[in-house]
Order: structure tokens, then C-alpha cells, then sequence
């Protein structure tokens, strides 16, 4: 990992930031217990400052504190496939309703960066980088909720949008250029202002990532921690 202890920003921020990254991206496996010492060793910091990251790791999802154990990678289960998607559903296609609305009443340039984020996507899908698809893919569906201006709402994706992340790259291999018709589909539907349209294309685009996700790599998931 690349040291972080001489950037003057918070450290904590900065650690849990750099964690999240190498557990999303499967550089720390699901088990993986970390270890205080090497990894203050590894990022160049005190203990005080990586005992400080981990509850937000933990907020997220991504770790358990054990007693005697400390934190520990979680293991997805297919109790958390399911959850994930049962929140995206209901919140995601309201954020494209929203989104809409706005555009709708504020005018086109609220689409620049949804459209930005599309065309990172686009040219992520032509590499073939699973990181990078997870990634893009992603900033899209934070672009829709943020173009839905609600604070609430937009807390809400934040506290999930790493886990949902975390699977995309799991499940990156399944057909990602779909994905990203769906997401052409969206942007087209918000940009002429059809609340209604968005809403059944995010929610038809969630339920279709939930099945193909089980279909992927749902025998490889324990049903529950």
C-alpha cells in the first residue's frame, strides 16, 4: 500500500479512504484480519489514526470489530446481496424520478457530469478493467442521486454505495455493456424530463444487477454470516 503518513490531510479519512479502496478491489480478501502494526507500518502512520478509520470501515459494511480479534474483512452472504438490492430498488429509481424533475425545471446543464460519468463508463467497458467498470459504473448511479439534489437521499446512497461497488466488481464479468445501455437509457429519459420513464428503467436496471448478481456468483456466497 502507499505510505499516507506525510499528506497533510486527515488521516483517518485518508486511511479508511485507501482501505476501502484495497478491499473493494480484492487487493484484502473477505477474512483478512488487519493488523494494526503492519499496517501503520505499511501506510506510515500511528495506530491512533487507523483505530480512528476502522469504525468507518465498519459503518459501511466492509469490516466486523471481534473481541480479541479486531477488525476482520466481512465475507459478502447472499442475506447482504439481497438487502443491498431491496434498498437500491426502493431508493434508486426515486433519485432517477427526482433527477428528472430537475432537469426538467432547471434546465439541460444539470446533466453534465450524469453524462461525464456515462462516458467514463463507456470507455472503462472497452478495456475490460473490472476495476474500472465497478468504479465508473458506479459514479454513474452517484451522478443520478446527486442530480436529484435531496441531502437525504444523497446520505442515504453514500452509506451503501460502496458495497454496492464492492459487488459490482465481483460481478463485473456479467454483461456490463448492457449495463451500460441501461444507463444511456436512464440519462436519455432524464434528460427529456419523463420522471416516470426513469423511475421503471432504474427500477427494471436494479432488479435485472440483482438477478444476474445471484446468477454469478450467488453458490459462491454463504446465505448468511
Amino acid at each position: 500500500m502507499q505510505p499516507i503518513g506525510g499528506i497533510d490531510r486527515s488521516l483517518p479519512q485518508l486511511i479508511y479512504q485507501q482501505l476501502r479502496e484495497e478491499i473493494i478491489n480484492g487487493r484484502i480478501l473477505p477474512g483478512t484480519k488487519l493488523r494494526e502494526t503492519l499496517l501503520a507500518d505499511s501506510l506510515k502512520v500511528s495506530r491512533i489514526p487507523l483505530r480512528e478509520a476502522i469504525p468507518m470501515l465498519e459503518a459501511e459494511g466492509f469490516v466486523t470489530s471481534q473481541p480479541r480479534r479486531g477488525a476482520v474483512v466481512n465475507q459478502l452472504t447472499r442475506r447482504d446481496v439481497d438487502e443491498l438490492y431491496a434498498v437500491r430498488g426502493a431508493l434508486e429509481p426515486l433519485a432517477a424520478e427526482l433527477a428528472a424533475a430537475r432537469v426538467g425545471s432547471d434546465g439541460a446543464h444539470l446533466l453534465r457530469e450524469l453524462r461525464a460519468a456515462i462516458d467514463r463508463e463507456r470507455t472503462a467497458v472497452a478495456t475490460g478493467d473490472d476495476a474500472d467498470i465497478a468504479s465508473e459504473s458506479s459514479d454513474v448511479h452517484l451522478s443520478v442521486v446527486l442530480l436529484a439534489d435531496n441531502n437525504l437521499l444523497t446520505r442515504m446512497m453514500r452509506q451503501i454505495s460502496g458495497r454496492a461497488r464492492w459487488l459490482t466488481r465481483l460481478t463485473s464479468p456479467r454483461d456490463s455493456h448492457s449495463a451500460l445501455d441501461d444507463h444511456e437509457l436512464l440519462f436519455a429519459a432524464i434528460e427529456r424530463g419523463d420522471g416516470a420513464e426513469a423511475r421503471r428503467i432504474s427500477a427494471d436496471h436494479i432488479a435485472s444487477g440483482r438477478r444476474n448478481s445471484l446468477e454469478m456468483i450467488g453458490d459462491t456466497l454463504p446465505e448468511q454470516a
